[in-house]
C-alpha cells in the first residue's frame, strides 16, 4: 500500500470526516521521481468544533505518528469545521510553498 493510501486510511478511520483530500506534493520538491515525502491534507469534520488549530493538528499528528517519524518529510494540514469550510467556499489554500530543507 502506498504512503498516501495509508494516510487516507488512518485519517478516515480515526476522524469522522465530511471531506478529505490527501495530495502528494512531492513532485514539487527536490526529491526523486515517484517519492511520497511531502503531503497536503485538507480535512473537514464537525469533530473539530471548539478545537483550536493546535489541538486539531495534534490529533492528526497522533494518528499519523509512524508516517511522520519514518516515512514523510512534510505534512501541510488544513483543518476545518463544516461551517469554516462553507465560509471558505469549499476551498483550501493552493499548493504548499517550496521546501527549503533536504539536499
Amino acid at each position: 500500500m502506498s504512503i498516501q493510501a495509508d494516510i487516507e486510511k488512518k485519517l478516515a478511520s480515526g476522524i469522522n470526516l465530511l471531506h478529505m483530500d490527501v495530495i502528494n506534493e512531492s513532485s514539487n520538491h527536490n526529491v526523486p521521481a515517484g517519492s511520497e515525502s511531502h503531503f497536503k491534507v485538507v480535512l473537514v469534520s464537525n469533530g473539530f468544533e471548539g478545537q483550536g488549530l493546535v489541538a486539531r493538528h495534534r490529533r492528526i499528528n497522533k494518528l499519523l505518528a509512524d508516517e511522520l517519524a519514518n516515512k514523510i518529510h512534510a505534512l501541510a494540514l488544513h483543518t476545518y469545521t463544516e461551517a469554516e469550510w462553507r465560509e471558505r467556499g469549499g476551498g483550501a489554500p493552493p499548493m504548499s510553498p517550496p521546501c527549503l530543507g533536504g539536499g
